[in-house]
């Protein structure tokens, strides 16, 4: 979908498609929707005197075929009493783009004089973030739903506006990034594809490296290895570098995701219910995908690296047991109790290699890791693990400015002993209490002195129900958080 931008003083009069007027808490009407009344005959007046608008944050209410003007129809939307912030704006445009619907030419206008311009790019990027659909296998009409027309939005300082949407659109961009890779079937997004893809991100100035089984043995990755044993597709790490920094040198901040293209549970396999949903188990790769993506389109002053382990989990008679004890790139040995629990074999050894080769100011591992958080947490929030109390509260400082649920849950060495073996230095799992802490801790054992954090993204991967910001299905969550961990936290402050 196309976003474009011209000046406030386009003539609501004269708008084909959809016009879309903003009105405040107040219920004052002003600049176009002032017009718009006029030439409605005082109905927008009515609407509000009469409450059936109440001009709340978020609420839109639809005029077909308002009388005096071109347009076919006329959506009032809700601007809230409160002063606007960021993710308010960004909330309203996802609000609107539903209210939208189907559009074809000459598609619609959004009246939004009546914001700065960080706020009319904050509005266009939320209606481009709702408006999102993975259709790639659909056929017909279905493959249409959105229709082709774009969206302009009338701004007071039209190129401010244009200006300051370059970097919310490449957060929108590396959010589709992460969305159409969660959306893929496992027939199409193996770990070989998925390489592929990220080795696409070198167009806008990544620098990307694939290591497949030989050098991955090579090195010494008998964790994330012995995960993909049972599958007939080779795994594969991908490095992606970004160096914004001034200093090249410099410390970079380190982003680890899991990426198992589809998990069968290994030999430990799980219940076919809800089975082909496990092409979401990637999820983790994806945002670390979806960061790069963004970083580099926005050409971030920072130093990023993302590495990402793909493997498979099936079950197959080079399958890892239960029982089996492999050794993890940092020398320690695991019992591999449950091979459904694999994604902390995968990170183990990617934790590792970020530490020595990378030296990072800070690492954060994303995963679709346990079921339990999604117990503890629902689908409402991530949960989130750490070492540092620094970079927890930057990381939750960062999801509540993005609107991005996240909440910690504890690490203490009193739940090691859920991960104690008998026959090696430990086990991947620590029984049924703890699910999603035992595998935090059992995370830690690979992590050194750098600040380092754990995000459990299971629950808020996959939604069942639309929000206003993403449809439903794949929602992106953590690109965003991540992005202004970074933009906050690893880029030299604006002295403007």
């Amino acid at each position: 979908m196309t976003i474009t931008f011209t000046d406030a003083t386009a003539d609501i009069i004269k708008a084909g498609g959809t016009a879309v007027v903003l009105v405040g808490g107040d219920g004052k009407l002003s600049g176009s929707a002032s017009a718009a009344n006029e030439a409605m005959g005082g109905a927008l007046q009515r609407a509000l005197d009469a409450k059936s608008f109440k001009a709340k944050h978020g609420d839109t209410m639809t005029f077909p075929f308002p009388g005096g003007m071109k347009a076919e129809r006329l959506i009032l939307a809700g601007l809230g009493k409160d002063k606007q912030k960021a993710t308010d704006a960004r909330v309203l445009g996802g609000k609107i783009g539903a209210a939208l619907g189907k559009l074809d030419d000459p598609g619609a206008t959004v009246f939004a004089g009546d914001l700065d311009a960080s706020l009319v790019a904050e509005l266009a990027s939320g209606i481009k973030l709702r408006r999102y659909a993975f259709t790639t296998y659909k056929t017909g009409k279905d493959a249409d739903k959105l229709g082709k027309g774009g969206v302009t939005i009338a701004a007071a300082d039209e190129g401010a506006a244009t200006a300051a949407f370059t970097d919310t659109d490449a957060l929108a961009e590396g959010t589709f990034f992460t969305r159409d890779l969660v959306s893929e079937p496992a027939n199409v997004l193996y770990p070989a594809t998925f390489a592929e893809r990220l080795e696409d991100l070198s167009q806008h100035g990544v620098e990307v490296t694939v290591m497949g089984d030989a050098e991955l043995e090579k090195i010494g990755m008998g964790s994330l290895l012995c995960v993909g044993l049972g599958s007939q597709h080779e795994s594969k790490v991908v490095v992606m570098k970004w160096n914004g920094a001034d200093d090249a040198k410099a410390a970079p901040f380190c982003a680890v995701g899991k990426g198992v293209t589809f998990d069968t549970g290994g030999i430990s396999i799980k219940p076919a219910g809800g089975m082909e949903e496990m092409t979401m188990d990637m999820g983790g790769a994806g945002v670390v995908s979806g960061l790069m993506k963004t970083v580099a389109l926005r050409k971030a002053k920072a130093n990023v690296v993302g590495i990402v382990g793909l493997v498979e989990n099936m079950p197959d008679g080079k399958a890892t047991r239960p029982g089996d004890i492999v050794t993890s790139l940092s020398g320690k040995t695991i019992e591999v109790i449950n091979t459904d629990a694999e994604g902390r074999l995968v990170l183990a050894d990617l934790l590792t290699y970020a530490q020595r080769e990378f030296k990072p100011a800070a690492t954060v591992n994303l995963a679709t890791l346990t079921g339990a958080i999604i117990v503890a947490l629902g689908n409402y929030n991530a949960g989130l693990f750490s070492n540092s109390d620094e970079l927890s509260e930057q990381l939750a400082d960062a999801a509540e400015a993005e609107g991005e649920g996240i909440w910690r849950l504890p690490l203490s060495k009193e739940y090691d002993d859920l991960i104690k073996s008998s026959l090696a230095d430990m086990k991947n799992v620590g029984g049924r209490s703890a699910g999603s802490i035992t595998a935090a801790q059992f995370l830690q054992r690979f992590v050194n002195d750098t600040p380092w954090a754990h995000i459990d993204i299971a629950g808020v991967t996959l939604m069942k129900e639309a929000k206003p910001l993403h449809p439903k299905g794949a929602s992106g969550w953590g690109v965003a958080t991540l992005n202004r961990l970074v933009r906050d936290n690893f880029e030299p402050k604006s002295t403007a």
